[in-house]
């Protein structure tokens, strides 16, 4: 089992969402299932998510709880074939050409835009 400082410097990813109800900002680490916290700014929530894992590691280790490593990118390449309709292929070329950045670039920033309305 590690210890409470080893768990400490990992890599766990931290989700940042503005809470548009409430206001402020919602933070929560997805590999540390419930630890959840808020900020009335991005620097004090991200600041109460240091805290909240520290206090949630230290939970688990007290009580004998499995705690998950942080994902790794490692097991992804970047890469996936995607087959589509000629039409889309047709219309995603033109607008590409139009923006001056290639097919790829402009697929990229198409699923990174329709990601994070997704996350919202």
């Amino acid at each position: 089992m590690k210890t409470l400082n080893e768990y400490l410097k990992m890599p766990y990813r931290m989700e940042l969402v503005e809470d548009l109800d409430e206001g402020g900002f919602v933070v929560s680490y997805p590999d540390l299932p419930g630890c959840i916290t808020c900020g009335e700014t991005v620097e004090r929530a991200i600041a109460n998510a240091q805290d909240a894992k520290k206090a949630w590691l230290e939970a688990a280790l007290e009580e004998g709880i499995e705690i998950h490593e942080p994902d790794s990118l490692e097991e992804y390449s970047g890469q996936f074939k995607l087959r589509l309709p000629r039409s889309l292929h047709r219309s995603l070329a033109e607008h590409s050409q139009r923006e001056g950045i290639s097919m790829n670039q402009y697929c990229v920033y198409l699923l990174a835009k329709n990601d994070a309305m997704y996350v919202k």
